[in-house]
């Protein structure tokens, strides 16, 4: 999956020209209920404004809160200004980049805005993968890296019949042992396909149902 199939586009992404006030910007922010927007000079990506950002700068200016949100503009407290994101960009690339900040700016080859995808949209997304907004019953277990594991996998699965939400695979300490955590719908055969499973080489850690 690329950032353009979750990102926000600009027309639907709420943002400040760098001219705009500490005073403008943290009443914007209070007004959509979010916690950072991007800034825009000349139509080009200038950083990002957060509430945390503008009290830090206030705290470090030496300057009274009044004299602050009235004289201090948003592109004097603009940040990550080289941390951004393209169109093409693999989604994963995106977590990294969320960690200490609200928003992820997407720009263009001349450097302007496209869109944002914050960070609630990428946590929506991994939740998505992982299978948490589905019941089912989720089912740890790990197997020796070994060629054709994973179509072993999928022919059991497919024996049974049984309807997968979601499938990830974790590295292990062991460089020869893969973790692995499946997600499938509840079924009456549902012993027989762990069992399965354990007899085809596949070591169940946990079963948990939610």
């Amino acid at each position: 999956m690329f950032v353009r199939s979750v990102m926000i586009p600009l027309r639907k992404t709420i943002s400040v020209t760098e001219s705009k006030t500490a005073k403008e910007v943290l009443s914007l922010l209070e007004k959509h209920n979010i916690d950072g927007v991007p800034v825009i000079t000349d139509g080009r990506y200038a950083g990002i404004v957060t509430r945390y950002k503008i009290y830090e700068a206030q705290f470090a200016s030496g300057m009274s809160a009044e004299d602050f949100l009235e004289y201090m503009k948003a592109g004097d407290m603009a940040h990550w200004l080289l941390d951004t994101v393209t169109e093409d960009a693999v989604f994963e690339q995106t977590l990294l980049l969320v960690k200490d900040r609200p928003l992820i700016a997407v720009t263009g080859q001349k450097g302007e805005l496209l869109g944002i995808i914050t960070r609630s949209d990428i946590l929506e997304q991994f939740q998505s993968a992982f299978g948490m907004k589905a019941k089912g019953v989720r089912i740890s277990f790990t197997s020796v890296e070994t060629e054709g594991r994973i179509a072993r996998l999928s022919e059991i699965t497919r024996q049974f019949h049984e309807n997968i939400i979601s499938l990830a695979t974790f590295d292990e300490s062991d460089k020869l042992v893969r973790r692995i955590v499946m997600k499938v719908e509840k079924k009456q055969s549902m012993d027989k396909f762990l069992k399965k499973l354990e007899q085809s080489g596949f070591r169940i850690l946990s079963i948990h149902e939610d």
